[in-house]
């Protein structure tokens, strides 16, 4: 038994019907006109001799062709270029067979052969039915003009900033959508040949250095940046531009959101963030190399719940790995990870919820997954926090990393990297001088096993979770003051996909412990990036939010260093990245000494725990200890339990 046709079934095959009948009716009423502009009458013997001999084979092949081309599997709301151009061939198909029939029927002797006709019914043709197409696409879109007709009140006054594909897709999109609430006023461009020019009826009305002028106006609320790709000093320069007046300033996704075509770009705008104005163009890194070392790897993550693992865990799962490996202690942190990549990438990653510093733990994390990739980013981070928990500091940041490390040595990975911080040269604070002994471990490691290792230092990470952006808005949302430190203090700053480059790149360049560094540029005053932000969240420093400073805080520096005197930067295969090579280090030497301090920290105190670490990450020996002369001294769970013993 057959199954009748639904009735939305009936409905499409009614609508195609009704289409291809429009079609035909629009070709037949150009061969009329055609014969109208030619003969001036259609009763005139050569009009009534075209029409009886012609119009059944144009209306026969126009059918066919216009099916065969797919012209009535396209949306109206959809027309491009595209459907024009089938349009096209197809009127120059017709035209031909117009054409051909001219020369191939016979004729009455009094009525002349007219063969300019084709030509004139061909070009007649592509306009009905190339004009009826705009008119249904102008109907299902229900467009509104932005700049014509009534101003809706409810709508805000804007101005595009960028009068190329992304402000063109951007006021398209507007124009269609019955639920853009924006009424655009006009461009802005520093473009000069399009000085003047119209888009969608919207006129370009300067260039971006008249923006301030232009908001004043034409009474402008909002100021939206159509420059995807605009780099940190293009957008520093139009925001300051937009500070100068009242508007409030929004900016495009990124240039992929526009390709991928998404119906309503203008819902995806976001304000202009502290990322978008980093004083320096953003490092991009060519990531080829590193699917060579990752690819069908067992990569295992410490840390990877923190925000530069979790961007670790997103990046590396781009390179098919053959298992991903999430270890971190906060469950929730790894949960979030864990469902993300599911979500977003539908990759299974496998997760470990352990203490680096749990030797049990570790040991069952690195027998059941066996990785080949270990990417250490676990580690206390906060300055000042570290400064009053010393021991707990010395227990994750160095006792945690060797552990890890000699775990990766036992269990035969062949790649290690490490994630170090800028705060480990010259280290004043507890964290600083923690990450300085975990580069020594590493390198240590590296010039005496067969694994590979890379350190990775660099400086403040925008936008991190617990770091310096997300404080300052949180203290500006609530009203201020914004507390600062002191109006000098300098930092060097990276964005999160930055730095996770960079580590990434660094394991495909790095093999016996060699420090790597971004270039960064020059370091920026922490007071500029407060009033960046205050200024973005359309306040002004100092009258809408007060700002105060409080003084160094333990630990903090007022500028921040790359790298120590005796260190050598060497340049890389990367233009942005260069690497350090300090002389062979003594393992058992920093072994030993490392063993000293954390035996010093066994009696918790704190006093004790500073003194040696200090001294440890600033070069000095730390007394009492000896350094084997024959045999390598190896750190494992089992020598520690017996020495405790």
């Amino acid at each position: 038994m057959g199954v009748a046709p639904s009735a939305q079934g009936w409905r499409r095959w009614f609508r195609l019907v009704a289409v291809l009948v429009a079609d035909l009716v629009l070709v037949n009423v150009s061969l009329l006109v055609t014969l109208l502009l030619n003969y001036g009458s259609l009763s005139d013997p050569a009009a009534q001799h075209v029409l009886r001999g012609y119009a059944l084979p144009i209306t026969g092949l126009a059918a066919l062709l216009v099916t065969w081309r797919g012209l009535y599997r396209v949306s109206a709301r959809y027309y491009g270029m595209y459907d024009f151009l089938s349009i096209a061939f197809i009127c120059a198909i017709l035209a031909v067979l117009f054409g051909g029939l001219e020369v191939a029927l016979p004729r009455f002797a009094d009525i002349p052969r007219a063969l300019d006709e084709p030509v004139l019914f061909g070009l007649l043709a592509i306009a009905f039915l190339g004009g009826a197409r705009i008119v249904r696409r102008a109907v299902s879109w229900r467009v509104i003009p932005l700049a014509r007709g009534r101003e809706d009140k409810m709508r805000k006054r804007a101005i595009v900033v960028g009068a190329g594909d992304a402000g063109e897709a951007l006021v398209r999109e507007m124009s269609r959508s019955r639920f853009s609430n924006y009424f655009v006023v006009g461009f802005a461009d520093d473009d000069p040949e399009k000085a003047n020019m119209s888009i969608h009826g919207i006129r370009v009305l300067g260039r971006t250095e008249d923006i301030p002028k232009l908001v004043d106006e034409f009474v402008v609320a909002e100021v939206i940046i159509a420059i995807p790709n605009a780099d940190g000093p293009e957008m520093r320069r139009i925001v300051d531009l937009c500070n100068r007046s009242k508007a409030r300033v929004r900016t495009m996704p990124v240039v992929a959101s526009v390709l991928r075509g998404d119906a309503q770009v203008f819902q995806h705008l976001r304000n202009v963030e502290i990322d978008d104005l980093l004083r320096r163009p953003a490092v991009k890194t060519d990531l080829t190399g590193v699917a060579n070392y990752v690819n069908g790897e067992r990569v295992l993550i410490t840390g990877a719940g923190g925000s530069i693992g979790s961007e670790l865990a997103r990046q590396i799962s781009n390179f098919s790995p053959s298992s991903l490996i999430l270890l971190g202690k906060g469950e929730n942190s790894i949960f979030e990870i864990e469902q993300e990549l599911l979500r977003t990438r539908g990759l299974q990653p496998k997760c470990v919820i352990a203490d680096v510093r749990d030797s049990n733990s570790m040991e069952r994390a690195f027998e059941e997954h066996r990785p080949t990739v270990v990417f250490h980013a676990a580690a206390h981070k906060h300055v000042p926090l570290m400064e009053s928990n010393i021991i707990e500091a010395i227990e994750n940041n160095v006792r945690g990393t060797w552990r890890t490390a000699e775990l990766a040595v036992r269990y035969g990975v062949q790649k290690f990297v490490y994630v170090s911080t800028d705060k480990a040269v010259k280290p004043s604070s507890i964290m600083g001088a923690t990450k300085r002994v975990g580069e020594m471990l590493v390198a240590a490691i590296g010039h005496q096993s067969e694994m590979e290792t890379a350190i990775v230092r660099f400086g403040n990470v925008l936008g991190s979770r617990g770091s310096l952006v997300p404080m300052l808005k949180a203290q500006i949302k609530s009203g201020g003051p914004v507390r600062l430190t002191h109006e000098d203090m300098t930092r060097y700053f990276m964005t999160i996909p930055e730095a996770v480059q960079l580590i990434l790149q660094a394991g495909s360049i790095g093999q016996r412990g060699d420090v790597f560094i971004l270039d960064m540029g020059e370091p920026m005053r922490i007071v500029d990036l407060a009033y960046d932000l205050i200024r973005l969240h359309g306040l002004v420093p100092n009258e809408d939010i007060p700002v105060v400073f409080t003084g160094v805080r333990p630990g903090e520096k007022l500028v921040e260093e790359l790298v120590y005197e005796q260190e050598e930067l060497i340049e890389t295969v990367h233009p942005k990245i260069r690497t350090v090579r300090n002389a062979n280090p003594n393992p058992n030497a920093i072994k030993q000494q490392v063993r000293s301090l954390l035996e010093g920290c066994e009696g918790g105190k704190n006093d004790q725990a500073r003194q040696l670490l200090m001294e440890l990450a600033w070069g000095k020996s730390l007394e009492p200890f000896e350094v084997a002369s024959t045999a390598v001294v190896e750190w494992s769970e089992s020598q520690d339990i017996a020495e405790k013993r």
